[in-house]
């Protein structure tokens, strides 16, 4: 780590520096003042680094390490002439083309590819004032040497039909390129319970989802497989329901749906009071899940078995989140409402009654009378304002066994999904539930099934289940859907939630992935949703383990700007690791060195911004050589490819070619590339013979050197 800060960070560590030492070097670097005993506090003064403001569409992080190129870029008015200007890039002449070492690599930008124009550049009047502002503040964000994180979309509803048929296999081929050209590693599937055990009980049709799948082969893309066990609702899916057989069913049982206070029943899931009772034609409802799974498990093992398949997402409730329904849209419902329990149906009222038997209070067998309606405001009910029932010792219990049933829920289903997809990844989601978050009582998450009052926290004990079965948590991320004064009237805190939950599932040792709620149409989303991918400044180095977001419509993906902002954000995601290309060029001329190398790093950042090559960030220059250190990004796969063989030495003429590019109207000065260095020349070690001592010669003397060899020196 020592080493690391020295060479890279340009903190001036004493050579035996302890933990104290590297803390306090830190702390000045983050402009914070430390004095000789130890006593650290924020500066009163101007912070050392002033933000660049955040456009809409751009991913903006601050850095506080080494000069990005948005300061040098500021720092050249519109119009000026180049050469008239100094450069704001350091150079060191003590350092040599070979001591590569002890650079220090700056942040790299983002490039757009916008300006990839191949016109001669003699100054920044060749660039719009609007182009060059968004560039530079498109520069100021640097996710390189970040993990690689996969990205997933979703699939449109509806292209399977209600006879589990592959509806326009040409409109999926288009979709699914559109995908392969923002280098989207995968897709998300929906597999809908409702249509391919549609009309008869165990009698399963894969036809169409069989088809899919061997189009999506063909563009060697991912698949996430999400199991549902819901039906649509009024969100839009292609008018899914549940199968035809158990609507029959709950023609004479409506008992088999949740049930809210008012009788109401909700037909988008069966009722997890059904669990362990034999309703459906002599199934449980469990059983009929696994069924389902095993289903799925015999008819494409084969693409599992070959990674076509990458994770199965079970569905644990409406909409394939774990939550009870209690804010369906159906009844009513609308934001920013703490909805309503759903424990009213015959099986719940037995097993809460069970339960309330239990600890010998039969009086609470019954749900909360004070708890309001769909659209209520906490403090409009007796129990959920503040010192409301809920803290009461009924109000404890009742919670209780109601986030109990939502566990047991959990551990039933992925028990047995355990059994079905032995070796397969398997995932479950988890809501984003904000509204009335920074109130005490936290009413929404509560009728939702997460006892997680501020005196409380709800999501350890089921994240503790999903560890026992090992899955991959998928969080829904909420974007900025409402305006700030309804996130304030709401008590919302969408980051505090989420910073809730993404802690404690690492804390329980959890992979963590996120997904979009919502399609992804600007700037300012995307940017959330990075910092909460990659955290920059969590100390662990923490991140998701993939990404998925809502598929935009097909007219949407035929905009250049909406294509392009989803370009740029995978690439961020991706990053994947950087490879240093080191461009050795001889300047010959007559002016000053300082005076070309100048000019020099002016055009090539020009021509960087432009999209023409790679991002150069430093120059060591010796006395007759100066080395131009450039970094390009590459995915992992082809980073292997390219570090050897000619395609190495095709991008290092690649390099060349900008430099000359860069150095018209230099006052004839001349770039020439050199060969690239060869490694140095490791020395064998000495033979074996030579590493002791040999006997003393009157002959001759020998002299010993520090690696063991020997000269002989004549008398």
């Amino acid at each position: 780590m020592l080493s690391g800060l020295r060479q890279h960070g340009n903190f001036p560590l004493p050579a035996r520096a302890d933990m104290n030492d590297v803390l306090a070097a830190l702390a000045r670097a983050a402009g914070w003042t430390v004095h000789p005993d130890g006593t650290t506090f924020r500066a009163s003064s101007q912070p050392l680094h002033t933000p660049t403001p955040q456009l809409p569409g751009i991913f903006h992080v601050n850095s506080v390490e080494t000069p990005s190129f948005t300061s040098v870029l500021n720092s050249y008015a519109i119009g000026t002439p180049l050469d008239s200007q100094a450069s704001m890039l350091q150079t060191d002449d003590s350092l040599s083309p070979s001591s590569l070492d002890s650079v220090v690599v700056a942040e790299q930008s983002i490039k757009n590819e916008k300006y990839g124009n191949s016109d001669s550049v003699s100054s920044l009047n060749c660039l719009e004032n609007h182009q060059l502002t968004r560039a530079s503040a498109a520069l100021a964000g640097d996710y390189t040497r970040t993990p690689y994180i996969p990205v997933y979309a979703s699939l449109p509803m509806g292209i399977i039909n209600s006879h589990c048929q592959l509806i326009d296999p040409e409109g999926i081929r288009a979709e699914l390129m559109h995908l392969k050209s923002l280098n989207v590693d995968g897709v998300i599937v929906d597999c809908w319970w409702g249509i391919v055990e549609a009309w008869i009980p165990h009698k399963y049709e894969w036809s169409g989802y069989r088809d899919l799948f061997g189009i999506i082969k063909e563009f060697k893309l991912k698949v996430q497989v999400v199991l549902s066990f819901h039906g649509s609702g009024e969100t839009g899916s292609g008018g899914v329901s549940l199968p035809k057989w158990v609507m029959e069913i709950a023609q004479e049982n409506q008992d088999v749906f949740f049930t809210d206070r008012e009788g109401r029943r909700n037909m988008e899931c069966l009722s997890w009071g059904i669990d362990k009772e034999r309703v459906l034609r002599g199934r449980t409802g469990i059983e009929a899940y696994f069924d389902f799974m095993r289903s799925f498990h015999m008819e494409f093992r084969n693409l599992t078995e070959e990674g076509l398949i990458s994770a199965i997402e079970i569905g644990l409730g409406v909409s394939g989140e774990l939550k009870y329904p209690s804010c369906p849209e159906r009844m009513g419902w609308r934001y920013p409402g703490i909805g309503e329990f759903q424990c009213y149906d015959r099986y719940m009222q037995k097993n809460l009654r069970q339960a309330a038997l239990s600890r010998g209070h039969l009086f609470w067998a019954r749900g909360p009378d004070n708890a309001g309606y769909y659209n209520s405001r906490p403090h409009e009910t007796g129990f959920f304002c503040d010192g409301g029932d809920y803290d009461s010792y009924y109000g404890r219990f009742f919670l209780n066994w109601y986030s109990g049933i939502l566990i047991d829920h959990v551990d039933q289903v992925l028990s047995l999904a355990t059994l079905a997809f032995d070796g397969v990844e398997t995932v479950v989601k988890i809501p984003s539930i904000y509204w009335w978050y920074r109130t005490a009582s936290h009413a929404a998450e509560l009728t939702a099934g997460f006892y997680n009052p501020t005196n409380r926290d709800g999501y350890s004990p089921v994240f503790r289940m999903l560890k026992k079965h090992s899955v991959i948590l998928k969080f829904v991320c909420y974007g900025p859907e409402f305006t700030i004064q309804e996130n304030n009237e709401a008590f919302a805190d969408p980051e505090g939630l989420t910073w809730q939950v993404m802690n404690a599932a690492w804390d329980h040792g959890l992979s963590i992935s996120v997904e979009s709620a919502l399609p992804c149409l600007d700037g300012e989303m995307y940017s959330q949703i990075l910092d909460t991918a990659k955290p920059r400044n969590d100390p662990d180095r923490h991140h998701v383990s993939f990404f998925a977001y809502r598929q935009l419509p097909s007219f949407l993906l035929q905009r250049d700007v909406c294509f392009s902002e989803l370009g740029n954000f995978v690439k961020c995601m991706h990053d994947g690791p950087l490879i240093k290309i080191v461009v050795r060029v001889r300047i010959i001329t007559h002016q000053s060195r300082s005076s070309v190398l100048d000019v020099l790093m002016q055009r090539l950042t020009v021509l960087c911004i432009r999209g023409v090559s790679t991002y150069p960030i430093k120059i060591i220059r010796s006395r007759y050589l100066t080395t131009i250190i450039a970094e390009r990004d590459r995915s992992p796969t082809e980073a292997d490819s390219v570090r050897h063989g000619p395609t190495w030495l095709a991008l290092a003429a690649a390099e060349l070619a900008m430099a000359r590019r860069a150095a018209l109207d230099l006052g004839g000065a001349r770039l020439r590339l050199l060969p690239p260095r060869p490694p140095p020349h490791r020395r064998r070690p000495p033979p074996p013979s030579l590493r002791f001592p040999p006997p003393k010669s009157t002959e001759s003397q020998r002299r010993w050197d520090v690696d063991g060899t020997t000269t002989l020196i004549d008398p």
